[in-house]
């Protein structure tokens, strides 16, 4: 067996509007596909991260919140490489992005922080 790649990752959002403003108007991801399911009652968007990595995201009518603190299994948060934590950092802070303070990733001795998408799912910056 060969697994060489993450072809994509999904996440549901609560809303449609705001996760696409965040995702591609913000943060800059491009559109590979956008489509609305009328026998799903919902949005699904293919955004290309890379040339081998898309992050798809759902959106239903009134997903059930995700569970923070305590947490639960399962998806803990996304963590995008940057080459300048600090200035992306800023970039974020100018679009009205809040982050965490900058820290040390103690094993890997990079400098990192998170942000939030609007649902609250925690997002890496990582050197």
């Amino acid at each position: 067996m060969h697994l060489d790649a993450i072809h994509h990752i999904a996440i549901i959002v609560s809303n449609y509007e705001a996760s696409r403003t965040f995702y591609v108007d913000k943060l800059g991801f491009s559109v590979a596909r956008e489509n609305y399911r009328p026998e799903k009652q919902d949005w699904k968007l293919d955004l290309k991260v890379n040339d081998t990595t898309e992050l798809e995201i759902f959106a239903p009518q009134n997903p059930p919140k995700r569970p923070s603190y305590p947490e639960a299994c399962g998806l803990r948060h996304l963590a995008f490489h940057v080459p300048d934590v600090q200035q992306t950092v800023q970039e974020l802070n100018a679009m009205g992005i809040d982050c965490e303070p900058i820290r040390i990733d103690e094993f890997t001795q990079r400098r990192m922080t998170f942000f939030f998408d609007p649902d609250g799912l925690p997002l890496e910056l990582h050197e």
